[in-house]
């Protein structure tokens, strides 16, 4: 199979081109797709978390595809995306003392990074769900995405856009070099704005576990109600909550600060930091997070700089603790995951 790789714009960015200009250059780009996921095809299209692997979330042979293409375990189950909130009460029955609290959450957050775990009718399928009876559902703020699910009329599954347990794609390039060959198109709308996955929640009873963290905090969430963090674990109840996750190739370890690490001799290291660097020579290749200590920044900028950093032939990666406040608790999510059974780095490993 060849994958095609065709370019689409946001039709709401600060972009010289006229509006009605952008709108016929998406036209052919949105039609292909919605003709592929409508012959039952699974193909790449942006979010504003991470590039997502669609296909159509009521077709179990479709969904199959995302499986086969991923390399995903049947056990891990997928997020549905919806096109509109009217298809909520479509997918999930909502408990009666749950209602006010989910309409509180969506109100507030959707569209945009935060998924919601909900009891699945009986119409979603099982492959969908890995069998459990709840499914995970949110409405992504991705412009592109939302014509292509609008015009589509249907949800669609969408697990990150790469090989199962890598590092996540944040822009076209990365699916290419993931999933070349397996599918037939990638949305290419270049970079996305979060950098890391949505935020999974469950509601029940009018409290909020947080399954996985993302672009929606903690804090922010307790505004609405009393929380709780599950920690990762080998039961499974929703997306991206393995212990062993988002992983580069090369083995990653986790340190406080670059000055009390040191390479042993020969050894080629490269570092994510996020501290000012002081000194490079004991590193073959450096990323910095941030320069400003921006954690929305450094959110942005972490599955790319770990790929970068895992295409320079190197020996070890070794990341530097960010803060574990806001932003920062997703960030350290994704690297202790990526770290896990990895760690070869002297400083206490996390």
């Amino acid at each position: 199979m060849k994958t095609e790789v065709v370019a689409a714009v946001d039709l709401y960015s600060p972009w010289r081109e006229r509006r009605s200009n952008r709108q016929s250059q998406n036209a052919d780009t949105i039609k292909r797709a919605v003709d592929l996921l409508q012959k039952g095809e699974t193909i790449a299209l942006p979010t504003e978390t991470v590039y997502g692997l669609a296909a159509d979330a009521l077709n179990p042979i479709a969904v199959a595809k995302i499986f086969e293409a991923k390399e995903r375990p049947r056990f891990d189950p997928l997020i549905i995306h919806l096109p509109d909130r009217d298809w909520l009460g479509r997918i999930v029955d909502i408990r009666a003392q749950d209602r006010q609290l989910i309409s509180k959450l969506t109100d507030r957050f959707w569209p945009g990074p935060l998924t919601i775990v909900l009891p699945r009718k009986s119409n979603v399928p099982e492959i969908v769900t890995a069998g459990l009876d709840t499914v995970a559902v949110r409405i992504s703020a991705h412009p592109v995405f939302t014509e292509v699910i609008r015009e589509f009329g249907k949800p669609l599954a969408a697990p990150s856009a790469n090989r199962f347990g890598r590092v996540s794609p944040t822009t076209g390039q990365h699916v290419l070099d993931e999933l070349n060959g397996l599918i037939p198109l990638i949305v290419d709308a270049g970079s996305t704005t979060h950098g890391i996955e949505s935020t999974i929640v469950a509601v029940r009873d009018s409290k909020i576990d947080i399954l996985r963290r993302g672009p929606i905090t903690a804090e922010q969430l307790s505004e609405f109600a009393k929380i709780d963090i599950i920690a990762p674990s080998a039961k499974i109840s929703a997306a991206g909550q393995l212990p062993s996750h988002y992983a580069p190739k090369t083995s990653l370890g986790l340190i406080d600060h670059a000055n009390s690490f040191s390479p042993t001799k020969d050894q080629r290291v490269g570092l994510l930091a996020w501290n000012p660097i002081e000194s490079e020579k004991d590193f073959a290749a450096v990323r910095c997070l941030s320069e400003r200590q921006n954690l929305c920044e450094a959110a942005s900028n972490l599955f790319r700089y770990l790929r970068e950093l895992d295409q320079s032939d190197l020996d070890l990666i070794v990341a530097e603790r960010v803060p574990e406040v806001g932003l920062g608790a997703a960030i350290m999510d994704r690297l202790r995951r990526a770290a896990h059974r990895r760690i070869d780095a002297q400083d206490t490993p996390g």
